[in-house]
């Protein structure tokens, strides 16, 4: 007796929807076969449903961390790139603006 299930899967390329999944599937790097790539997708679909079935704002938590490690990135690379300005802001070395010249003060 044999492990194995096999079935039939249709694409209907009449649909938009249809035509983007058989694109994934054919540039699908990393899997030995569309039985490998189909049944992580699945998988994932279905755990991630699972997830958020128990978790209902796993989802905006995710999106506010991603939106979150984006921002830190930014500011790294803007860091970096402004090597005086990091130095300025990592040892406080910037001059304090309200000694600056020019300042006009009310009163």
């Amino acid at each position: 007796m044999s492990n194995l299930f096999t079935t039939t899967l249709r694409f209907n390329l009449n649909r938009e929807e249809d035509r983007r999944a058989l694109e994934y599937l054919r540039s699908a790097d990393g899997y030995s076969s569309y039985s490998r790539a189909v049944i992580a997708a699945v998988n994932d679909h279905f755990f991630r449903r699972e997830r958020m079935k128990d978790d209902p704002y796993l989802e905006t938590r995710e999106k506010e961390d991603s939106f979150l490690r984006r921002v830190q990135e930014t500011i790294e690379k803007s860091l970096s790139a402004a090597p005086r300005l990091a130095a300025c802001t990592a040892l406080s070395e910037c001059a304090d603006p309200s000694s600056t010249a020019g300042n006009v003060t009310g009163g």
